[in-house]
C-alpha cells in the first residue's frame, strides 16, 4: 500500500510543497529515503523508527521506501519526521486518514520518545503555503503561537505523535497551546541622557530615526560611539504591522525565534563581530540562509570598528545598502532576503585612535593614518548618509547634567510625530528610500534653494549618488521641524553631515 501525505520545505524565505509518498512492500527489511534528502532527512528513518516503538506502535517487518516529492530539489530540515512516521502508519494498515485530514500539511521533529519538536522557519513555511492555496497546516505545539500569525491559515499544534494520529483518524484536534508572552530583553532600555555631551550627534542620530538614514560615526576611543548606537533602538517607532511580521519571518527562518513566541516586540539589533565572514554577514551557504544584514531587517545593523572589517565583506554590502534586498544566486535557484535597515557604524580616526583628540596625542605615521582610512572604499562611504565627528569628552564635560531634551523618551515623541507628519505626505515610504520623481515631487526646491544645493555639491565634489541623499537628509530635517517645504537652512546642516569625511579629513 501507498500512503500519500503533504508537507513543505523551505527554499530562501519560500515554502515549496512537498509530497510524502510511502510504501510498505514485500521484500527484506529495510528503510529508504530518496527524493535528494539531507543529512538531517536521512537521520529522520532513526528517529521515526524509535518515536513508533516508544509511541506504542510497531515497526512494520516489511521494506519501507519513503519518496520526497519532487525529486530533483534538495530537502534540508528535520520537519519532514511527524509526516514521515504518518506516512509509515499509513502505509502499514495501523492507522487510517479521513479524506479531509489528507488535505492537511504537516510539519514536525519528532523526539526518540513520540513528543513533536519544533521546526526552524515555520512561519515563512506558513505564509508560503497561503500563498499555493494550502490553508491547513499541522505543526509543533511550540511553533503554533508563530504560525498562527498568518491570518487566514488553519494551524493546528500537537505535542506527540499520538495527537497526530489522533487528528488524522478522527479530525480531533488538540486544544491550542496557551500563549506565552514576549519577554523583552532590553527590560530597562538604555536612555539617550546616559551619554553626556554630543548633542550634536544625538540630533543626527534623531534624523537618522526619522528617515532611517544609514550613519558613519568616527572618533577616539571613548567618546562614546557605541553608547549612541545601543540607544538608536530606542528612539525608532515601535515594530509594528507588517514590519513585524516581516521582521519575525527572517528571524522564524533562521531558526532564532524562541518557542511559543510570536510576533518580535522589538526592532532587531545585530552587532556582529568584526571578524564575521562574507557570507555570516549578507547571507548565503549551500543552502541559502539569511545574514546579519537580513537579521537586521526593520531594525539596526552596527559594524562597530568597521574599518577592522575585512575589505572584501564591507564591499559586499554596497548592493544590499543600495537596493534594500539581498539576491543570493546558486546553480538550480536565486533567493532573496529583504534587508531594510539602518546601518551605523563606528570607527577611530587612526590606528592608534586618537588622531585629533583632545587628550592624547597620535602617534601613528601618515602612511598609516592614508592606509587605515582606506579600508574604506569612496562607494561604500557614499552610501552613509551621515558622517558624523564624535570628539572626545573631557573630563569637565562628565559632571554636567545631561539636557532633560535630550533624553530617550523626547526623542522618540519627535521621531513619532516625525514620521506620522512624513506618511501623511507619501504613505509607509521613508525618506531613506526616496529616489527618482518621488524624490523630487516630495523635495520641491524654490530656485534659490536648488541653486544653493548645486554649488555647494560641486564644491564639496558630491557624486550624484550622494547628492540625492543630501535631499534624502534634507527632508527628514524638514519633517523633524514638521515643515512641508525643504529649505535652504535644512539643505545646508544635511550637507554639514556630509562635508566631514573619514578619508579627507584632516584634524
Amino acid at each position: 500500500m501507498i500512503a500519500t501525505l503533504q508537507s513543505a520545505t523551505l527554499v530562501g524565505l519560500s515554502a515549496v510543497p512537498v509530497r510524502i509518498e510511502c510504501e510498505a512492500g514485500l521484500g527484506l527489511p529495510g528503510f529508504s529515503l530518496v527524493g535528494l534528502p539531507d543529512g538531517a532527512v536521512r537521520e529522520s528513518r532513526d528517529r521515526v523508527l524509535s518515536a513508533l516503538r516508544n509511541s506504542g506502535f510497531s515497526v512494520p517487518n516489511r521494506r519501507i521506501v519513503v519518496n520526497l516529492a519532487p525529486g530533483d530539489l534538495r530537502k534540508e530540515g528535520t520537519g519532514f519526521d511527524l509526516p514521515v512516521a504518518l506516512g509509515v502508519l499509513l502505509a502499514s494498515d495501523q492507522c487510517t486518514i479521513l479524506d479531509e485530514e489528507a488535505s492537511r500539511v504537516f510539519l514536525g521533529e519528532l523526539g526518540l520518545d513520540g513528543q513533536v519538536r519544533p521546526v526552524r522557519g515555520c512561519l515563512a513555511m506558513a505564509m508560503g503555503l497561503r500563498e499555493n492555496g494550502l490553508t491547513r497546516l499541522v505543526v509543533p505545539s511550540d511553533n503554533f503561537a508563530e504560525a498562527s500569525l498568518v491570518p487566514g491559515m488553519e494551524v493546528v499544534g500537537v505535542a506527540n505523535l499520538e495527537e497526530a494520529v489522533r487528528l488524522a483518524q478522527t479530525g480531533t484536534a488538540p486544544p491550542p497551546p496557551p500563549a506565552r508572552p514576549h519577554i523583552s530583553v532590553l527590560s530597562s532600555p538604555p536612555d539617550f541622557a546616559d551619554v553626556r555631551g554630543q548633542e550634536s550627534a544625538k540630533r543626527a542620530l534623531s534624523i537618522a530615526a526619522v528617515g532611517g538614514h544609514n550613519v558613519l560615526m568616527w572618533g577616539p576611543p571613548g567618546s562614546g560611539k557605541t553608547l549612541l548606537a545601543r540607544r538608536l533602538p530606542g528612539i525608532l517607532p515601535p515594530l509594528l504591522g507588517e514590519e513585524a511580521l516581516s521582521a519575525t519571518r527572517i528571524h522564524s527562518v533562521a531558526g532564532l525565534l524562541e518557542p511559543g513566541t510570536g510576533l518580535l516586540s522589538e526592532r532587531p539589533f545585530r552587532s556582529p563581530h568584526h571578524s564575521s565572514s562574507m557570507v555570516s554577514l549578507v547571507g548565503g551557504g549551500t543552502i541559502p540562509r539569511p545574514g546579519e544584514v537580513s537579521l537586521a531587517h526593520h531594525g539596526i545593523l552596527f559594524l562597530d570598528e568597521i574599518a577592522e572589517f575585512p575589505r572584501h565583506v564591507l564591499e559586499s554590502l554596497r548592493q544590499p545598502l543600495e537596493d534594500g534586498e539581498v539576491s543570493i544566486s546558486r546553480a538550480q535557484q536565486a533567493t532573496r532576503f529583504p534587508c531594510r535597515c539602518l546601518v551605523v557604524a563606528a570607527m577611530n580616526p587612526c590606528p592608534c585612535g586618537h588622531l585629533g583628540s583632545r587628550l592624547r596625542s597620535c602617534t601613528c605615521a601618515s602612511h598609516e593614518i592614508e592606509r587605515y582610512r582606506n579600508r574604506l572604499s569612496g562607494p561604500l562611504l557614499d552610501r552613509f548618509d551621515l558622517h558624523l565627528e564624535i570628539p572626545s569628552i573631557l573630563p569637565e564635560d562628565l559632571e554636567v547634567a545631561p539636557r532633560a531634551e535630550l533624553d530617550t523618551a523626547t526623542l522618540v515623541a519627535r521621531t513619532c510625530r516625525a514620521r506620522k507628519f512624513s506618511q501623511e505626505r507619501q504613505g509607509n515610504l521613508l525618506n531613506g528610500q526616496l529616489g527618482g520623481l518621488a524624490l523630487r515631487e516630495n523635495c520641491d526646491l524654490e530656485p534659490s534653494s536648488k541653486a544653493f544645493l548645486v554649488q555647494a555639491s560641486r564644491k564639496l565634489a558630491l557624486s550624484a549618488r550622494a547628492h540625492e541623499r543630501v535631499l534624502r537628509v534634507a527632508r527628514s530635517i524638514a519633517d523633524l521641524d514638521t515643515q512641508a517645504r525643504v529649505t535652504e537652512a535644512h539643505l545646508a546642516e544635511a550637507l554639514a553631515f556630509r562635508a566631514t569625511d573619514p578619508q579627507t579629513r584632516s584634524f
